[in-house]
């Protein structure tokens, strides 16, 4: 039994958020009185990865949010849907997820822009989104009244599982090939 994957693998699945590994590492080098190599940490989280993905485990290490964390593996979507479902006071409306949106394409924006492009007051959809901290003021904008400007929080990449806010879906990866009249579009 490798002991040191056992804490890392603990490390993991006790924490709500991902796991950075400069925090596993401070947490090991505390426990042990010694300092773990990062070569160490690495290969163990690597045999982690591979450990889990056998299909006697339904979750899985991944990556998410600048550090590593336990995830249902996407064959079980049908059932966590259910469950989430019947837990949707914690979904986001429409009107939040649309601001969500404009605030995570267009950081730092304030609330009168998003709400130029929504063409509604977003005081409520800002509001539920701080509370919930997928998103955080930036800083205060130059122009008059220096309006507050926001833009979304390292919770935001987790919830949506993503290390980078590049790895957003661009306006492309949305739009339909238009085919003409007759034809499929594998032939054009």
């Amino acid at each position: 039994m490798d002991f040191l994957q056992n804490h890392i693998e603990a490390l993991i699945f006790c924490s709500p958020a991902p796991t950075k590994v400069v925090d596993i590492k401070a947490c090991l080098s505390e426990m042990f009185n010694a300092d773990i190599p990062d070569e160490d940490i690495a290969g163990t989280l690597q045999r982690l990865e591979e450990k889990f993905q056998s299909d006697d485990y339904a979750f899985q290490l991944y990556k998410a949010g600048g550090g590593y964390q336990f995830l249902t593996k996407p064959a079980y979507q049908a059932s966590i849907g259910i469950m989430l479902k019947q837990q949707s006071k914690k979904r986001l409306s429409n009107s939040a997820m649309e601001t969500l949106s404009i605030i995570a394409y267009k950081q730092p924006i304030s609330k009168t822009e998003v709400e130029n492009i929504r063409g509604v007051n977003c005081d409520y959809a800002i509001q539920k989104l701080l509370d919930k901290g997928l998103i955080e003021i930036q800083g205060k904008s130059e122009s008059i009244g220096r309006p507050l400007l926001y833009g979304t929080s390292p919770k935001f990449m987790e919830y949506f599982g993503i290390n980078d806010i590049n790895e957003l879906p661009t306006p492309k990866d949305f739009t339909n090939e238009v085919n003409t009249i007759g034809e499929t579009p594998e032939n054009q």
